[in-house]
């Protein structure tokens, strides 16, 4: 479950990179990748949970 956090909090950094890219300088490219991490980390946030929930048993 730790690699599982690493993951997401390596995830987040490149989604906030990408994203503050686009807003601070309109860089569409970066939008892009933004959008390809947050589903990324949605799929991550998913095991995470699943992970977690399995934890609590």
């Amino acid at each position: 479950m730790k690699e599982l956090v690493e993951k997401i909090a390596e995830l987040y950094a490149a989604f906030e990179k990408d994203a503050k890219a686009q807003v601070e300088n309109g860089n569409k490219a970066a939008g892009t990748r933004a959008r390809k991490a947050s589903l990324e980390i949605e799929k991550a946030m998913k095991a995470f949970r699943k992970a977690s929930l399995e934890a609590a048993k």
